[in-house]
């Protein structure tokens, strides 16, 4: 789900793209709150859709705990 729905904005090996790179490195300077809000809810005036209707709260925040840990950009470029 990650690579083909986040990756479509967020580039394949979440380094960027229509959306900023999801990369570790940068995801480690924003707060854990902002970016389950982020995936939640959107972010109005961008291209970045909410989620919440698709996927449950502890989805949410597995996927934001994995782009912390670095783990999901691991597997992407596998």
């Amino acid at each position: 789900m990650v690579q083909q729905d986040c990756g479509s904005c967020h580039g394949m090996t979440l380094k960027g793209g229509l959306g900023p790179s999801l990369l570790p490195e940068r995801i480690a300077i924003l707060p854990e709150q902002y970016l389950i809000e982020a995936v939640t809810h959107g972010r109005p005036g961008t291209p970045m859709p909410p989620w919440a209707p698709i996927l449950t709260d502890t989805e949410i925040r597995w996927i934001v705990e994995q782009l912390k840990s670095g783990q999901l950009a691991q597997s992407q470029s596998d």
